[in-house]
C-alpha cells in the first residue's frame, strides 16, 4: 500500500496518474482544511485520454469543509487503469494558487 500527499490548488491538480503496466485501487481519500476560513473542493476521476470536465468527470462537487474539518472517502474502492487520473480543484486561493486544503490518498496495486 502507498500514500500520496499534496496541498490542493485552485487549478487542476492530478494527484494520481496510473503509470504504464499498472492498475491501482484507491482505498481512502482524506481532505483536511488547515486554514482559518471555510474552503471547498471538487474531485474528478478522469479516464485516460479524457480531459477534466465538470459535466463528465466530477464525482464530488464543491464540497465545503469548515475550518479544521476533515472529509474522508473510504466506503468504496475505486480501480484506476493505465493513464487514469485522480484530480482535485479547490478554493479559495490562499496565495500563489495554493489553498489551505491538504489531501492524502491511500492506494494499492491490483
Amino acid at each position: 500500500m502507498a500514500i500520496v500527499n499534496a496541498q490542493l490548488t485552485t487549478t487542476q491538480l492530478d494527484l494520481l496518474t496510473v503509470p504504464s503496466g499498472k492498475s491501482w485501487a484507491i482505498t481512502n481519500i482524506m481532505v483536511c482544511n488547515n486554514g482559518s476560513t471555510p474552503a471547498s473542493f471538487d474531485i474528478h476521476l478522469v479516464p485516460q485520454g479524457t480531459a477534466l470536465s465538470n459535466a463528465v468527470t466530477r464525482v464530488i462537487n464543491s464540497l465545503e469543509l469548515p475550518v479544521s474539518e476533515t472529509f474522508t472517502f473510504d466506503s468504496e474502492r475505486i480501480v484506476l487503469e493505465v493513464g487514469d487520473k485522480l484530480s482535485f480543484v479547490a478554493e479559495p486561493d490562499a496565495g500563489a494558487g495554493l489553498t489551505a486544503l491538504s489531501a492524502t490518498v491511500s492506494y494499492l496495486e491490483v
